[in-house]
């Protein structure tokens, strides 16, 4: 981004999406790479992709790469089914997937608090055939309950996230008035008003939202921004996404939160995928 002002302009706390870049390392070394270009915090999607409940060893192997890197996590999801792939999440889902989740919570919350993590996602889920919505719905708040209280246990937020139509087309929450009406009912079934939205720009401007509006709405009950260009799921400039004027805005309604890199790195490896943020803006101030 030339003449960009990219960390002097903004005063945003970055952190590395471990799930989606440094993917060509294995889990184990992407903690260190992403210290070794210049960031302190990262955030992850569930790791164990076939498992809701790893071995004490895996868990205990993760915490020591992300302790040992120096690095702090700031994110976690909670099991989410087959991620990347056909899946996009497990808690509205009826049966095998649904008890998968429920199992998970606890396993996910104490894997936060054991290294000082304040926000668990939970992806909603798709649609299935031949279920109606609305059991889909009752299912989805209680196991959203479940895991906001878990949340709460370890001092964590939960987030839910609102997805893109066109790449995700059986998930439901496709709106931000989605994800925000989510929330709102979680929060009104706990009392814990621990449940936030998480408002990743790069889905909501796939389904063409008015992105200044969504801020502008829904800043005050946001609990996480994630980033990237669009088109193409890049690094920011590689698209059209005014994503340094977004950002201003956000911190403008008062959003003063982590900023998750959640995009692809392209042809090149990840640790060249950030030539668009200045070295100095990359640790959390």
């Amino acid at each position: 981004m030339p003449g960009s002002e990219w960390g002097t302009a903004t005063e945003q706390r970055f952190n590395v999406n471990l799930s989606i870049l440094f993917t060509e390392l294995p889990l184990l070394e992407r903690p260190a790479a992403a210290a070794a270009a210049g960031f302190t915090a990262v955030e992850l999607w569930w790791p164990w992709v076939d498992s809701p409940i790893p071995e004490r060893s895996e868990l205990d192997a993760l915490k020591k790469a992300i302790e040992d890197a120096g690095v702090q996590l700031t994110g976690l999801n909670f099991y989410a089914g087959q991620l990347p792939g056909p899946d996009r999440g497990a808690l509205s889902i009826p049966g095998a997937e649904s008890e998968r989740f429920r199992a998970n919570i606890d396993v996910a919350a104490d894997f936060a608090r054991s290294l000082g993590c304040k926000a668990l996602n939970a992806l909603y889920g798709n649609r299935v055939e031949g279920v109606e919505a609305a059991e889909q719905d009752a299912l989805a708040l209680e196991n959203l309950v479940l895991a906001a209280r878990a949340a709460d246990r370890v001092g964590a937020i939960l987030l839910i996230e609102t997805l893109n139509q066109p790449e995700s087309p059986l998930y439901p929450l496709v709106s931000a008035p989605a994800g925000v009406a989510v929330v709102d009912r979680v929060n009104e079934a706990t009392g814990l008003g621990n449940a936030r939205f998480l408002m990743d720009l790069y889905h909501l401007s796939m389904n063409g939202e008015d992105l200044p509006s969504v801020i502008e709405r829904y800043a005050a009950k946001t609990g996480h921004v994630q980033i990237a260009d669009n088109p193409g799921r890049g690094a920011p400039g590689t698209g059209t996404l005014p994503l340094e004027d977004l950002l201003g805005r956000l911190r403008k309604a008062g959003y003063e939160g982590w900023v998750g890199l959640e995009y692809k790195p392209g042809d090149r490896p990840s640790a060249a995928a950030f030539d668009w943020l200045p070295a100095e803006a990359r640790a959390a101030r």
